[in-house]
């Protein structure tokens, strides 16, 4: 029914159909606790919550950046406990424009399932249309989620420099090493060009039309297919939003470097740029 976006309006004529999952990705980078606060405060009704650092990462294993990404096994066993199988859809949103919600749906992508979507316009588009919420605690009834990871969707350290195509989804200013605020080390990985996420969005918040994001893209990829191309960010987070607007334009998938900067600026042998590079 839906692999990229939709619309408050759709969900809320269907979030309570038995085979629908809403799921609350809220998310503060600067007060772990603050999304999960804010869910138990209020939510979408039926809404269950998932942590970007304790549900959406986990043990290193691929990566060693600063949300690494979770096993197979793990993902499998997460998606079970959210009440995900074969046949539901699943919709996810936060409050920060899909840029959590977003990996979410990449993982269930990544995993295999594809009717997942974003709530456009988040949280708040919810609030302003005056729809059903809820304070307090969902417990989903559990799932059997069979999912096997597709592993050409990813991209490890080793094999960064070598891509076609990398592109680097943070803001401006830390992708030519002006700030740091988070890592260890400003700059970018060398050859890299620069596409934030924040580019997906209107000034509401909105993800911009599929033909307008298309024309974005695909000006950026010129002749390399998306299959040779790769995204990161800081910790493979908000890299995740490029590529669900790059499939809200209905191109193909692209990769995803999920160690990102966090793990590359980490790692004494790997060169580092600033500036801009040409492209």
């Amino acid at each position: 029914m839906f692999n990229s976006i939709i619309s408050a309006e759709t969900l809320a004529e269907n979030y309570k159909r038995n085979d629908w999952i809403v799921i609350d990705c809220r998310y503060d980078l600067g007060a772990s606790l603050a999304g999960h606060q804010s869910y138990q405060q209020a939510h979408i009704s039926g809404a269950i919550y998932a942590d970007v650092h304790k549900d959406l990462s986990g043990e290193p294993l691929t990566d060693h950046g600063r949300h690494p990404l979770p096993s197979a096994e793990s993902l499998r066993g997460l998606f079970s406990r959210f009440g995900i199988s074969e046949g539901k859809k699943v919709v996810a949103y936060d409050a920060s424009y899909g840029a959590f919600a977003a990996r979410l749906w990449w993982l269930l992508r990544y995993m295999g399932h594809d009717e997942v979507g974003v709530l456009n316009g988040g949280w708040q588009a919810w609030q302003a249309m005056g729809l059903a919420e809820e304070a307090g605690e969902n417990k989903p009834v559990s799932g059997n989620f069979q999912g096997m990871p597709r592993g050409e969707w990813l991209v490890v350290i080793d094999a960064v420099l070598s891509s076609a195509l990398l592109i680097d989804s943070r803001e401006a200013q830390r992708y030519r090493g002006e700030v740091e605020p988070i890592d260890a080390h400003a700059g970018h990985i060398p050859g890299a060009i620069n596409r934030c996420w924040k580019e997906n969005l209107t000034e509401n918040g909105f993800f911009l039309d599929p033909a307008q994001l298309k024309q974005h893209f695909e000006q950026i990829y010129a002749l390399t297919s998306a299959a040779e191309i790769v995204y990161y960010c800081g910790s493979g987070v908000t890299a995740c939003h490029n590529l669900l607007a790059a499939a809200h334009a209905g191109l193909a998938p692209a990769k995803l470097y999920a160690g990102s900067w966090s793990e590359w600026c980490t790692q004494p042998d790997r060169p580092i740029a600033t500036g801009s590079e040409p492209g």
